[in-house]
């Protein structure tokens, strides 16, 4: 159901990304490391996880938010193991029952299985599932969604992960991985593919970007999906919603999933924008802990202030003075975070907000 606003595992519920998902399933299959890029809500879970569905690999998703989240804030090794193991246990049925042969299982209930890693490292671990793809003739697939947040694993920015995934990127040909990430500069800075002293410095890998849908598939979507519904919506009430949801897939979901249980356009896009200020809320008081003046920043910017010295100055107007250096490392954190994007104009760079939602909900606050 293209409404429904559980990230996606079916081919069938995903809205024109066929040749996404070519290019993900390809890309896991064949490739030690892959990228999948894109902004907020852009719809990479849906498609890492019909992808892994899809695949002839073994896949092990994990969602390393819910990672940061557990620990709430560093990340051991202990809540990796443990994450990794109900990512096994969340199989497909087949390749869970071929890999009992592999790992020590005990039987829990007649519900499932618990598994044993007794003392296993993360690395005999990792040895262990590269032996299973060898024998079985297909790579083990070990995907990070929002992986930018394993920077906290360890006690030295992530570098102990970082290491591991050296070791098999080296050592273990049949483990393969996934990296998405909203904050894409971020993750990047995290990887360090193109950094001299990194770890995973020359390692080859494979990216790919899920951009938002155009105005025209925007549209088409919403038709799509209430033509599944077997609803009839009026041309008009699309339009708006599309003038103020963009091409975001998240919102254009939520406006649908609300507009099938209220029957009301103007409805939907309130309890849509609601939506929007508590998920911005959110994040926002996650940026604060890093630094207050990120806020003001995004206000200014979503306010029309899109140049350099504009945003400097709507921040000392508020906050006191600010260094040029601080100021210009603030604004490209959040570049890199993609929370804000910049653009040539007539040789100058202009800065905007990369969700116009949240850009609305910015104006707002």
């Amino acid at each position: 159901m293209l409404f429904d606003p559980q990230p996606k595992t079916r081919r069938e519920d995903v809205f024109d990304r066929d040749e996404e998902l070519e290019r993900i399933t390809g890309s896991i299959e064949n490739y030690p490391i892959t990228l999948i890029l894109g902004i907020r809500r852009v719809g990479k879970s849906s498609l890492l996880k019909v992808a892994l569905n899809e695949s002839t690999a073994t896949g092990v998703y994990v969602d390393a938010r819910k990672l940061y989240t557990n620990v709430g804030g560093w990340i051991t090794k202990d809540e990796l193991k443990h994450e990794l193991k109900n990512a096994l246990l969340n199989m497909k049925p087949k390749a869970l029952k071929s890999l009992l042969s592999y790992l020590n299982i005990s039987k829990l209930s007649i519900k499932g299985f618990e598994l044993s890693f007794k003392e296993w490292s993360l690395v005999e671990l990792l040895e262990k599932l590269n032996k299973f793809g060898e024998e079985n003739g297909r790579p083990v697939v070990l995907a990070f969604d929002e992986a930018q947040y394993l920077k906290f694993y360890g006690t030295k920015g992530g570098r102990e992960f970082l290491a591991l995934v050296a070791y098999a990127y080296d050592n273990l040909p049949n483990i393969h991985f996934v990296f998405t990430g909203s904050e894409i500069g971020l993750l990047h800075d995290f990887l360090g593919f193109n950094d001299y002293g990194a770890l995973l410095f020359g390692r080859i890998y494979s990216e790919i970007t899920i951009r938002p849908f155009t105005r025209a598939k925007s549209l088409e979507f919403l038709e799509r999906g209430f033509e599944e519904a077997n609803l009839k919506v009026m041309s008009w009430e699309l339009e708006k919603a599309v003038d103020v949801l963009d091409g975001i897939p998240g919102w254009l979901v939520e406006y649908g999933f609300h507009y099938l249980h209220t029957r009301d356009s103007q409805k939907a896009l309130e309890l849509t924008m609601k939506r929007a200020r508590q998920t911005m809320l959110e994040e926002i008081r996650e940026l604060e802990r890093r630094s207050r003046r990120y806020t003001l920043i995004l206000r200014a910017v979503a306010l029309g202030f899109n140049r350099w010295e504009k945003i400097k100055g709507y921040l000392e107007a508020h906050d006191g003075r600010i260094t040029n250096a601080r100021f210009s490392s603030l604004l490209k954190n959040l570049e890199k975070m993609s929370w804000i994007k910049s653009e040539l104009r007539e040789g100058k760079k202009v800065y905007s907000i990369t969700d116009p939602v949240i850009e609305r909900v910015l104006k707002e606050v």
